[in-house]
């Protein structure tokens, strides 16, 4: 520990605090001073960057190089998982960027008790530590390793936060009330226990997905009855909570030999990308669970050639990127579930709603509902 204190890190976190006011990501004294005081590369000694061959290379980040990193609106991919033949991120250190917007719009106030649910690094934790004192500030990781490193390195800083090791969606009832909750991971659901966890008036910043990049990080607040809030203005994405139990998953039907359907659409292509609102609105129109999103290469000039949609139970959709002179694009499906249905009538919904923006979608949840509207809460339907 002493070895990376030891580095030249003070006047890069100085950099980057300043880097964040003068972008507009930070305008609270306090979390600026945190930032500067906060020594991000303790709290992520090694760090994971894919090379060009997208194979994952370990750094560390008391290096010159790691330094400039680890200083640096950057997320640093902190955990590996092998996933059949490649390996895949599960665990990261947020960028710090995103971090202070989202303690910001928190509106997190001298007093305030605040759970973190996704531990990590313990980076996030320690900005609150540093702002509010080690009393004030809770923090949950579902993976052992994690917890007890991020403790060990906190500790090692002078912060002693309460940290557990549970299910992020049970919270830590036994240090509650809360007034905030900050998430950084995705949900499809807002857990009720939450709420029940939360001081009259509270506040939980949460980014809800029921789907592959179909959601947004979302302000609620609690009510007698009810969590009720508005998605943010620039949408963001975490890596979703991880479970203790983990279903398991279904077998892919084979859709071999299944006559395909074709016919053309006048919905753009891939809305998981392009128009992240209606990819949200497709799934309050029917939109399978576990459905997969990506592009079809054109095997001659391996440029992408047409967005493609895949579902658990085999049924896929190929949409043509290229559209024809009377603005159609050509769409193939097999299998028996229509994909493509949901996103066509997502698209209509926000056409007839003027095109929202996420600023006016906004999220009730109740015990057992959690509905989705457009301007109005009047205006909901089940997510």
């Amino acid at each position: 520990m002493t070895t990376h204190l030891n580095t030249n890190w003070t006047w890069r976190a100085r950099r980057l605090a300043d880097e964040l006011e003068a972008r507009g990501d930070l305008t609270d004294p306090a979390w600026k001073t945190a930032v500067s005081a906060v020594p991000r590369h303790v709290l992520v000694p090694e760090a994971y960057q894919q090379d060009s061959t997208g194979t994952w290379q370990q750094l560390t980040t008391d290096s010159d190089e790691g330094l400039e990193l680890a200083y640096s609106p950057t997320t640093l991919v902190t955990q590996l998982a092998h996933r059949g033949s490649h390996q895949e991120s599960t665990s990261s250190s947020t960028k710090p960027d995103l971090i202070v917007r989202m303690l910001e719009t928190l509106d997190i106030h001298d007093q305030h008790r605040v759970l973190a649910v996704g531990t990590g690094t313990g980076y996030t934790t320690a900005l609150l530590a540093h702002r509010l004192g080690d009393r004030h500030v809770c923090s949950i990781d579902i993976d052992p390793a994690l917890v007890e490193a991020a403790r060990t390195r906190l500790a090692g800083l002078g912060y002693y936060p309460t940290l557990g090791c549970r299910d992020g969606r049970d919270g830590l009832a036994e240090h509650a009330p809360y007034d905030r909750i900050i998430a950084t991971c995705s949900v499809p659901r807002v857990p009720w226990s939450w709420v029940e966890q939360l001081n009259p008036g509270g506040a939980v910043l949460v980014d809800v997905k029921p789907g592959t990049h179909a959601g947004n990080l979302a302000l609620l607040h609690r009510y007698p009855d009810r969590l009720e809030g508005r998605f943010t203005e620039r949408w963001a994405a975490f890596m979703t909570m991880r479970h203790h139990l983990h279903s398991q998953a279904t077998p892919r039907e084979s859709t071999e030999g299944a006559e395909p359907r074709i016919r053309t659409t006048t919905t753009p292509p891939s809305p998981w990308w392009d128009n992240r609102v209606v990819w949200l609105l497709a799934h309050l129109h029917g939109m399978p669970e576990g459905v997969t999103v990506g592009m079809r290469l054109d095997p001659h000039t391996q440029k992408p050639a047409a967005a493609t949609l895949t579902a658990p139970d085999g049924s896929t959709a190929d949409i043509g990127l290229t559209a024809s002179d009377d603005g159609r694009h050509e769409l193939t499906e097999t299998g028996p579930t229509p994909l493509w249905d949901p996103v066509e009538h997502a698209h209509q919904t926000w056409l007839e709603h003027d095109r929202p923006n996420w600023p006016r979608l906004g999220l009730t949840v109740t015990t057992h509902h959690q509905r989705l509207w457009i301007d109005h809460p009047e205006n909901s339907r089940e997510l």
